[in-house]
Order: structure tokens, then sequence, then C-alpha cells
């Protein structure tokens, strides 16, 4: 529809479109110096801090201190930390602490990085703003109150309510869809009161700023140069600065000969830019990427060109001055304009041209979106693991110094890689090998600090094996739940012997499966069903047993039996849905099509209801010559047309076992070789291989399976085949295939609550390597009447409906949308939903169609492309991993959060070696459980180690004083962060607001004696936390509060509907 489909959003724009409120007097431009400082993209963290990045803050501080009038913005902390802690000299430090004093220097955001809006979760973005608000606040003792957003590629409605309760008084974005910012711009809508969740609405609302089509840097064409302008220092080189100080491309001077016609390029565009705003009041950005290492040369033609217009700013109509983001915004606050209000709804997709959408990097480089989420979640566990070791008291001989190491060190590599150059996958392969390398080492040394952990609680009871050739006597395994639940699930782990016993603490045998590993042939995998309460450790001994004799009473891991299938064509008429073949648990049967082997429903017990199922792997071909039309690359997605399906031929096997049921699906893009069995064979062939699997399943299907089989028999017609099962191999080949999909079902048994176990099918993809020019997705096709309405999740938090829309151009692209967590789509009876553990792009492209992109390899002759390295030529195979849940609205509405928590932070298993005894392990009620009910979520519980007072006063004084860094790390705060899972009226009892008493809820952990409640990321105390409130109405003035009141301090809180609320926490010392 191009801009007419953005005609419904303009009609309250155009309603408050004042009259031009520029004529009251001169335009003021405030010029707000800034660099900006990608933590990677296309050069390393290293490589950036030797070619530029060191000098812009050596430099900027100099030249600052040189001109009471000059200003700059710092934004990312990263690159400011290794300068203070590795460059600055003491006289730069003092400076720097003279200039935030002055206001002369402000940091904006605050965060490690400026993080992307679109792929990453919550709990990280809040992660990397917490550690570089904490580096601020106990180093200067400032914190940041304004974002400056300016380069994620589209904008989340997560983010407003993020930065207000991080204490922001305004938000600035800058890249939303062009169509709507040409619109906004011309309905002078780019300003707007932004209430980011429907639960929170004005509580946690915050004033928004979209900057114009000319972004975050500055115009770069005069008139009167060939050369770019504003850009006195040039560009950056690399690897290092040039030696005779010549940078390429640096603007013409500032000279008498030339000053006027600076002034009237930079009056024209400021004049150009309050077209577009409300006030007569306009930010206008001085810098670009990589800009400031020399800030004597910018500052030095600036200087005289402002004075040069201020000393005509009367005829020119213009008055300009240097400014950071809060002078701005201080200066329009004070104006007390009335805004106009913008609800929920995101900025998703984000496309710059009718063939630009922004949607690829939803999907690039899949590996490193799933090793970013897998150490989050491995920090998430460590953070309260060694919460757990050290309160009420320590039960070991841990050193705490070394295990803030360890725990700062994954803080660190977590915060970086949530960069939006970085999880988006945009970044350059040199720069991904960094971030994977960071992530790596910190992922390695959590690991050993959680091993120690282990090792404290359980030596000398049990003894690591001794080196010996004939191998371990037996393995344990302490597994971890990091959860506030008690959980429910299986934990699968890799042993080298067939026949397995497992018990618990008590010595009691354990439910537990053991089967062929999918990873390794000449291992198995051991599956254990296993229930921890929140918090809390199971540990159990793994050892093989004596034998396989007849008889025997030792109790063992029972062994799953494997069913194949021959390998089947993908079919454009076929006999499909004749012999379906039955796999259930207590919620589910998975019916699959034996013409086929692809899945063909699944019957939903609650509901009684069969939906029509299938999957199956597509690809877009895309094109890579710039020549020939668009292209894709690590941040467009382009395609020329439809998907078409990636196989030829599927091959399936059924590993059925008492405690799980597993479906492993080969999809194979060749023809060649192929099952040939003919239709009469399939006939018979088809029910004999069937016979003992349907027998061993029919006396538990019964009535339960005809009440939901709708027209569909189980199994095809009788036959006078004996229970004998067997495998066709005929014409079966070592050839690889590119796309697999293994299903799993547990069946849960009595005595265990598996309801969120149960209620879910879990699914593990490998997709790769792919062809050229290949994007994968795997669609989903059912029978729900979705109109071709999903819903995708923003970072994890709240979900956006997505209806699909048909543009005039590009429309599949345009359709797609980011699912960082969750998405769904449903009808008016049932609901499917898919949980994801990475983020992934997501697209109906049909009435009850639902697509992900798994993984995407490109190439393009795109000069900008190859000169930075970023085709994203992508050979690897990912094994990504999707949750299914299928149920009424109200089944999956209770379920799907906390289905999607079990999926992001499943238990961590810690396995070793047993010598030859047998250990004595801790029992499983040592430790007393954390327990929350289940609509409130444990977001964190952790030890950060500031080493600031929480008393504002104090650490100011401190501060000024010169005692910084002297204090030792504070292991006595316990940051706790506790967040309401469900919308208002989502759900009729999980909806409402819940109390808990922080005394009984941390009782595992000792006596609480104090209760201060925080700020997001915990710089502030919340009840001296005064946000500035921008008039949206006739009830509304400038000064009044947007904080919500609490009552005094104290253990009992209630949490409503979607409030994320922080707290300090100080025990008794024992």
């Amino acid at each position: 529809m191009g801009q007419l489909c953005w005609l419904p959003l303009l009609a309250p724009l155009l309603l408050l479109r004042p009259p031009g409120v520029q004529s009251a007097g001169p335009i003021r431009a405030f010029v707000v110096p800034h660099s900006h400082m990608d933590v990677g993209w296309v050069y390393t963290v290293q490589e950036s801090m030797r070619a530029y990045a060191a000098n812009v803050y050596t430099s900027v501080v100099e030249e600052l201190a040189r001109g009471q009038q000059r200003r700059f913005i710092a934004v990312e902390q990263e690159f400011f930390r290794l300068w203070w802690d590795g460059v600055a000299s003491d006289q730069q430090k003092y400076q720097v602490r003279q200039l935030l004093e002055e206001g002369r220097l402000e940091f904006v955001i605050g965060g490690q990085v400026m993080h992307d809006e679109a792929v990453t979760h919550l709990d990280d973005q809040i992660l990397q703003l917490t550690e570089g608000h904490g580096f601020l606040y106990e180093t200067f003792g400032i914190r940041p109150q304004f974002s400056w957003h300016v380069d994620p590629f589209g904008a989340s409605a997560t983010t407003p309510t993020l930065f207000a309760l991080a204490g922001f008084n305004a938000h600035l974005g800058s890249r939303i869809d062009y169509d709507l910012k040409a619109a906004m711009q011309e309905a002078r809508g780019l300003q707007f009161v932004w209430r980011g969740s429907p639960s929170l609405s004005e509580r946690q609302e915050i004033f928004t700023h979209i900057m114009d089509q000319y972004s975050y840097c500055t115009p770069s064409h005069i008139p009167f140069s060939n050369r770019s302008g504003f850009y006195w220092n040039g560009v950056a080189v690399f690897p290092k600065p040039p030696q005779d100080g010549v940078y390429p491309n640096m603007s013409e001077p500032v000279t008498p000969a030339n000053i006027n016609l600076y002034a009237e390029a930079l009056v024209a565009n400021v004049k150009q830019r309050a077209a577009w705003f409300r006030t007569p009041h306009v930010l206008w950005p001085w810098g670009c990427d990589k800009q400031f290492f020399n800030a004597s040369v910018q500052f030095a033609n600036m200087d005289p060109l402002l004075d040069h217009i201020n000393s005509h700013a009367a005829e020119l109509g213009v008055s300009v001055q240097y400014a950071t983001l809060g002078d701005y915004f201080r200066a329009l606050h004070a104006l007390n304009v009335t805004w106009r209000v913008r609800d929920h709804h995101d900025f998703l997709p984000y496309s710059t041209e009718p063939f630009q959408a922004w949607t690829g990097f939803y999907t690039s480089r899949s590996s490193l979106k799933g090793l970013a989420r897998r150490a989050s979640a491995l920090l998430y566990a460590g953070e309260s693991m060694f919460t757990r070791y050290l309160w009420p008291a320590p039960r070991g001989h841990l050193d705490p110094t070394w295990a803030l190491q360890q725990l700062q060190q994954l803080r660190w590599a977590v915060s970086e890689v949530q960069h939006h150059d970085a999880i988006t996958g945009t970044e350059s392969p040199k720069v991904r090998d960094m971030y994977a390398t960071h992530l790596a080492s910190g992922m390695l040394g959590m690991r050993k600090l959680m091993a120690s952990i282990v090792l404290d609680e359980l030596q000398p009871q049990a003894p690591m094996a001794a080196s010996s050739d004939a191998g371990p006597a037996g393995h344990f395994a302490s597994v971890y739940n990091p959860l506030a639940w008690t959980v429910t699930t299986i934990v699968t782990l890799t042993v080298g012997f067939p026949g397995v016993r497992v018990t618990d603490e008590a010595g009691h045998p354990v439910p537990s499966q053991i089967q062929n590993s999918t990873e390794t042939p000449s291992a198995y995998d051991l599956l254990i069903l296993t229930t921890i309460p929140g918090l809390s450790y199971r540990h159990y001994n793994i050892r093989p047993t004596a034998g396989a004799q007849e008889g025997t009473q030792e109790p063992a891991a029972t062994v799953a039996s494997t069913l194949q299938f021959g390998r089947r064509l993908r079919r454009r008429t076929s006999h499909a849905g004749r012999y379906l073949v039955p796999v259930a648990n207590d919620c589910y049967i998975v019916l699959l099509d034996q013409d086929t082997n692809l899945m063909h429903s699944i019957w939903e017990r609650q509901s009684n209801r069969t939906v029509r199922v299938t999957q199956e792997f597509l690809e877009y071909h895309v094109n890579g010559d710039v020549k020939q039309g668009p292209i894709s690359d690590n941040y467009l997605f382009t395609p020329g047309k439809a998907a078409v399906p990636a196989w030829e031929a599927v091959e399936m096997e059924i590993v059925a076992g008492q405690l799980v049921t597993e479906i492993r699906q080969y999809f194979y893009s060749f023809r060649a070789v192929v099952d040939t069995w003919s239709d009469e064979e399939m006939n018979c062939s088809g029910v004999c291989m069937l016979a003992a699997f349907a027998c061993a399943v029919s006396r538990w299907l019964g009535a339960k399976f005809r009440a939901g089989r709708e027209t569909h028999r189980p199994w095809g017609p009788q036959s006078t085949c004996s229970s004998m099962i067997r495998a066709d191999v005929r014409n079966m080949t070592a050839q690889n295939y590119t796309y697999a999909i293994r299903s799993r079902l547990t069946h849960v048994p009595q005595g265990h609550d598996g309801e969120l176990l149960c209620h879910r099918i879990e699914q593990e993809y490998q997709a790769g390597p792919l062809e050229l020019n290949r994007e994968a997705v795997l669609r989903t096709s059912t029978n729900l009447n979705s109109q071709q309405v999903i819903y995708s999740d923003n970072n994890g938090y709240q979900m956006q409906r997505r209806p699909y829309v048909s543009y005039v151009n590009n429309s599949i692209a345009r359709n797609y949308y980011p699912m960082v967590q969750s998405a769904f789509m449903e009808d008016g009876k049932s609901r499917l939903v898919l949980l994801s553990e990475r983020a992934h792009g997501i697209s109906s492209q049909g009435n009850g169609q639902v697509e992900v992109m798994l993984h995407r390899r490109l190439w393009n002759n795109f000069d900008w492309d190859l000169g930075y390295n970023l085709t994203l030529n992508d050979t690897s195979v990912v094994h990504p991993v999707l949750w299914l849940l299928l149920g009424s609205w109200s089944l999956t509405t209770a379920l799907r959060q906390r289905s999607a928590l079990a999926l992001q932070h499943r238990p961590v298993v810690l396995f070793g070696d047993l010598a030859g005894t047998a250990p004595k392990l801790p029992g499983p009620q040592q430790q007393e459980a954390v327990t929350l009910p289940p609509n409130l979520h444990l977001q964190i519980l952790s030890i950060p180690g500031w080493r600031y007072s929480s008393n504002h006063t104090e650490h100011s004084q401190n501060l000024r004083k010169g005692h910084r860094g002297e204090a030792q790390a504070d292991l006595r705060r316990v940051l706790l962060r506790l967040y309401h899972l469900y919308e208002v009226g989502e759900d009729p009892v999980l909806s409402q607001p819940v109390t808990v008493n922080l005394e009984a809820v941390l009782q595992a952990l000792g006596s609480v004696v104090a209760v201060e409640e925080r700020s997001l990321t915990g710089t502030w105390d919340l009840s001296m936390l005064h946000r500035w409130s921008w008039r949206t109405g006739p009830g509304r003035h400038r000064g009044d509060t947007t904080s919500p009141s609490r009552p005094p301090g104290g253990p009992i809180i209630t949490v409503h509907p979607k409030e994320i609320r922080t707290f300090f926490i100080h025990f008794q010392q024992q």
C-alpha cells in the first residue's frame, strides 16, 4: 500500500497539528556533539580503540576543558571504561569529573552498549544497562536521565517501559519505517508521549523524540564544496591513525571566505528540520560514526561558525548553541506543550526503501544468537547459585573475589553481545569471532565457578575418579534449577554404557531411559526425569548395571526401541492421510502420516479437538547480483518470489520409550535415493511395520483417541500381519540430509506434577549447510482460521498483534517480524504457541500458516557489503529449538509464560566421574527452596559486588572526599528483581496483583533485616526518583511525577500486572 497504509495512523497526528509556532520567535538550534561508536560491527573492540575510540575521549576531554561553551555526549560505556581503566591519566580523570559536575559532558543511555531492540531479550537489556549504570554511579555518582537510541533497526514497545523504569526523563530514537517517518514528519508527529505497556500505561510512560530523515548524522552535503560538510576531522583510518594527521575526506575548513556559505547551509538545514516539529527548538546532532577522534579540529571550525550565526541571528532567524541532550530536553520540557499519546504498538519491522526491509537480521548468524542466549541463561543460574552459596553462610572455601571476577567476565560478555551490530548478526566474521570468544571464555569461567560451588557442597562425599585405564566407575550429576518454582523436566546426558542405573540422594531409583545417541554413534543418551524445587539442587548417581541377565532385580533405565520408516517422496498429489501413526502422552496425540512421513495432525486432550498440523522446510532463493535487482544481506531480506520446498524425500524413525518418545524426521534434498515402495506394498508393509507399535499404545489410546480422531483411523486397514516390526532399508544410503526435526513427547509418571512437561511438544531442528543465497524457513500449516494474523513478542515482555499487510512491493519481507521468545496464532477455538530459545524472523504468508526463518547463507557483489565483509556467507549447521503448545486460549494463556521461562532457563547439569565407592550425596531438602507464585518470576537474584553506598548523600560525600576504589565489594547487598508475567485481563486468576512477603520467600537465605526498593538498574532509591511528567491533556501538568506512589518500605509487597520491581535486600549477618 505504500504510504496509504499509514493513513489510519495519521488521523490523530493531523488533528493535533497546531498552527506554526515558529513565528513566535527565532528558531533555537541545539547543536549536540557526539560520536557513534559501534562496539564491534566491522572492527573488533581493540581495533577500534587503537584506531579512533581512545582518541575520542582523550581529545574531547582536552577540548571541552578549553571552552566553557563546548559540550559533548558519551553513549556506550564499554569504550569509555576501557579508556578510563587503561588510557586516561590522573589529570584526564580529574577533568572528566569536573566536566560531569558542570554538565558539559553528559552520559546518555549509560549502558555498556546501545542494544538492539528487535532480537534482544528484556533480561539482557536490563543487564547491560545495569552494568553501565553501576559503573557510572560507583565512579561518578551520576545517573543517566536520557536515552540516545539512534541506531537500532526499528523500535520495540518494550523500550519506553525499560527506560522509564530506569529513571529516564525522555527517550530519543531514530530508525523507524521510511513510510511512517515521512508521514510523521509531514504531520509534525515525531514527538509524543509513549505508553509502551498496555498494563502499566501512564505509570511508566516516557516522552519520545524520533529523529527526522537525517537521523543522527550531520548532513554531509554542502552546496559550495565537493567535500562533505561539518566533518573537519575526516574519516577514521584503520588499523591506526595516520602519522601525518591527515585523514580522508576532511571537510573544507571554515575561513572568512566561506563562513557565510557554511552558515547558510547550516541555517537552511535547521529551518528545514524546524518545519517537521511543533516547537521552535531544533535538535541538530553534530557527528556520526567514528567522529571526534580529533576534537581540536572539530571545535576549532565549529566555534567561529556558531559565533557568526549568533551575531546574525536576527536576520537569519536562527540562534545556535552547543548542547547536551539534557539541555535540549530541559528546554523542550519548559515549554509545557501538550503532546499526543502513542499506545503500546511498536515500530517494527523497519524499512528504508520499498525493497529494503530490514527483517533478515532477525535470523542472521543464528548460531551467535543461540550462544548469546545460552550464555545469558548460564549467567542467570550462576548469579543465584553464588548468592545461595554465600547466604545464610558460606559452606566452603570458595574465594568470593575470584567468584565475582567470573561473574563479572560473563556479565560483560553478555552485555557486549546485545549491541545492535552483534546479536543482530550484522557484524563482520572477525567481530563475530570476538563476540563468540568473549562469551565462550565467560561461560568457561562460570562453569568453573559452578563446579567449585557444587564440589564444596559434595566433598568429601563424592570423590572424583582417579586416572585409570579402566575408566570411571560411573558418573554423578548435580542438577540446579535456577527458577523460583518447582520444575519437573527431563535432563539428557551422554554416557558410554548401554545399561544404566540412576539413583537419587537417598539411593532410590529414578525414572530414566537409555537410547542411542543422536550426536555420537558410539554413545548413548540418558534421559532422567527430575523434579527440583526452586533455586535448589538434585544430585544423582549414574552407574553401569551389572549386566542384562534375565530376572535381575537391579533397577535400571528403561531401553527405548527404534522403529524405522522408509524414505518417502514429496508427492504433488498423493493419498496422504490414509495411514496415520499415533504418538501419544497424557496431553497430546501426534498423528504422523505414513504416506509422507510428515506430521499430519495433533489431538489435544483438554479441548478434545484435532487440529491439522503439517511441517516442512522451504527456502527463499534470493538474488546476489546488484545488477539483477535488490539483494539480501546481513540486514535485508529481499525474496524475489515465494519460498519453495527444500526437500524431495523424508525418512522417519520413532524412538519409543516408557519415559519419552522421539520422532526423528530427516529431509533430503535429492531425488535419486528414495524409498521405491509401490502403493500396493504400502498397504501391507506399512501396517506390518506399525503392528507392534500399535499394540503397545492401543490399550492406552482406546476411547481417548476415538473421541478426538475426527474422520481418521489411527492406522490403516486390518491386516493379517503378525506383531512383527520390520523396517525396510532398501535403497538407503549414507547421504547427508540438510534438514531434520526431532520431536519429543514426555510420558509423565503418576506422582509427578508434569503439567508444563506434558503440555509441550519439544522440537529441535537441524538446518544447513545451505546452498549459497538461500534463506531457510520451517513452515507450519494448520486448519486454524487465523485470518493470517500472528502474535509475536517484544523482547520476551509483551505480545504484538501482527496482521498481514499487502504492500505494493516486497510484501513477503515486510510481513516478517522478530520472535525473541514466543509467538502464536489462533482461531475461535484453539491457539498454537511457539516458544523459542533464540531469536528468529517469523511471518504468516497464508491463513493458518506460520513460518519461522531458521538460517541464512548469502553472498552479493554490492561494493559496500564486500568492502566491510558483510555478505553473510554462513556455512554453519544450526540446531534451534522450538516448543509447541496447542490448546484452548485459557490453557495456553496459563502455560505460555512459564513454559517460555522453562525453555530459556532449563536446569544446569554439572556432570562428573565417580571413583569406585558410591558417594553419600546430600539430601534433597538440605537447602530450603525459594518459591514464588506462578505469575511472579524471579528476574534476578544476584550479588553485584558494587562498592558504593546505597545512601546517595553518603556516596556523594565519599566521592567528593576522594574515597574512590578503596571500599571492598559489598557481598552483603543482594539484588532482587521480581516481574509479574501477565497483562491486565489476560487471565482471570493469574492477571491479579500478587502480594508476597519477602521475608518468607527468602527465608532460605537468612533473616531479612532491610528491604530497599530501587530503580530498575539499582542506582536510584525509588522514593527519591521523581521523573518528569509531560502534559498530555488538561489533567496532567508539567512537574507532576510519573513515579507510582508506594507504601513505606517493608517486606510485604504487591506486584501488579507487568510490573518489574527491583530491591536491595540486606540479611542478618551470621
